[in-house]
């Protein structure tokens, strides 16, 4: 490991959950900024942070800190990404990683042109269970894998004054929830080739619920589910023609997932349990990518990232979500 020095930047809720999880793996947190020097202190204080700033231009500015973890509501992840970059530092931008893909490519372009890793916090591509399907899915095991299915449902606030209603947020269940199922077919089954979605929007015109079916490359098919307004199973599965895996909820966490054979035969179980969320994963595999040179992750390269941002613009298209300024 390099032992980089992280910088947190915003002191919300998946900030908290992030840090914490920074602390379980061991790894060095340096720096926290908010726009309130009282909440950054407060920050630093329960995580035995050494520096706290009151802004985030004084965060980017830190001699001290190596990588900042973007934690802003997504409608300021370029703004500070950029920011971030442009004071030579390495970035983790939590999901979705931009509103649209414009905003993403500006993002890998920065990067690109000052030698620096930029990846997505996409935390489920990172856990141990999700690296055991690929290994299984590149062995063959499940033969030629043709549908992919999950869902990410959450009962949530109905206030339109929340985060996840307000559309000058970037509210909606597309990018908060939808975005995980949507990578997790993109994972398995490559980028789709069609895209169908249906929504239902709240009286905000945020999308409360979203499905969409993609046709994939070869001709496999994944069907998704998001919603705002229920809690469902939150279960998913990769159907081959030889096998199929099934995993339990939460699905996008760590937990248990098993092999199943066309006779209901248990081929493999295994138990994605992990000290703390997971978080601490995709950073691990940040402190490695930067100690490699890299500067796109080789889980979720920072292509991939803007492809996928292109598919849920896609999404809102046919939907008829559109965030301010957006044309």
């Amino acid at each position: 490991m390099t032992g980089l020095h992280w910088g947190i930047l915003a002191t919300g809720g998946i900030a908290h959950a992030f840090t914490s999880d920074l602390r379980t793996a061991g790894l060095d947190v340096t720096a926290v900024g908010s726009r309130s020097i009282d909440s950054a202190r407060k920050f630093a204080a329960e995580y035995d942070i050494p520096h706290a700033h009151g802004s985030y231009d004084d965060l980017v500015a830190d001699p001290d800190v190596d990588i900042i973890y973007i934690a802003t509501p997504h409608p300021g992840h370029v703004d500070t990404a950029l920011l971030a970059l442009d004071h030579g530092k390495h970035v983790l931008v939590e999901k979705p990683f931009t509103l649209n893909a414009d905003e993403a490519a500006r993002i890998r372009d920065r990067a690109a042109e000052k030698g620096l890793l930029a990846m997505e916090a996409m935390w489920t591509r990172y856990l141990p269970h999700m690296a055991r399907i690929r290994e299984i899915i590149a062995a063959g095991t499940l033969g030629e894998v043709r549908v992919v299915s999950a869902d990410h449902t959450q009962k949530i606030s109905t206030d339109p004054q929340h985060r996840l209603n307000s559309l000058e947020l970037g509210g909606g269940a597309l990018l908060d929830l939808g975005i995980y199922p949507i990578s997790f077919a993109v994972d398995v089954l490559g980028l789709p080739e069609r895209i169908t979605a249906l929504a239902r929007l709240s009286d905000a015109g945020s999308d409360a619920e979203v499905a969409t079916v993609f046709a994939h490359p070869g001709g496999a098919v994944s069907t998704t589910v998001s919603s705002s307004r229920g809690a469902g199973t939150n279960v998913a599965q990769i159907v081959g023609t030889e096998a199929r895996i099934e995993i339990d909820r939460v699905w996008y966490t760590p937990t248990t997932f098993r092999v199943v054979g066309p006779d209901g035969g248990v081929l493999e179980e295994f138990d994605g349990a992990v000290d703390g969320r997971g978080m601490q994963f995709q950073a691990l595999a940040a402190e490695r990518l930067v100690a490699e040179g890299a500067t796109s992750s080789d889980v979720l390269s920072i292509d991939d990232t803007v492809a996928i941002m292109r598919v849920l613009d896609e999404v809102r298209r046919q939907i008829g979500v559109v965030y301010p300024g957006e044309h």
